[in-house]
């Protein structure tokens, strides 16, 4: 599932209003090469970034109350044919001038 997440830690993680995150179950990803990690406290625990040490980017995360969980940057894909999200969540958090509407007339 693809989600755009409107949550205080994904907008300050990628610097924008919001976060856009493929879900996988955890058993299904496998990473390689070097990462470095990062634990910020959020609503729902704790959440563990894991981020290139070289470029800086935000690769994946794990949240601390749904390790079966890992959400990947869509961004880290580099593929804009990705499908777009499905769902949005933490709307409670959305900047209250955005909408997908207004963005598509930019």
């Amino acid at each position: 599932m693809v989600s755009l997440c409107n949550c205080l830690n994904c907008q300050q993680r990628t610097g924008s209003i919001f976060g856009v995150a493929a879900r996988y179950p955890t058993e299904a990803v496998t990473t390689g090469g070097p990462s470095s990690q990062f634990v910020r406290p959020s609503e729902s625990g704790s959440t563990t970034f894991n981020f290139c040490p070289t470029c800086g980017s935000t690769v994946f995360w794990r949240l601390s109350a749904y390790p079966e969980i890992t959400y990947v940057a869509v961004g880290a894909f580099a593929d804009p044919t990705f499908p777009m999200p499905m769902r949005t969540v933490f709307d409670n958090r959305r900047h209250p001038w955005f909408t997908f509407e207004a963005a598509s007339r930019l």
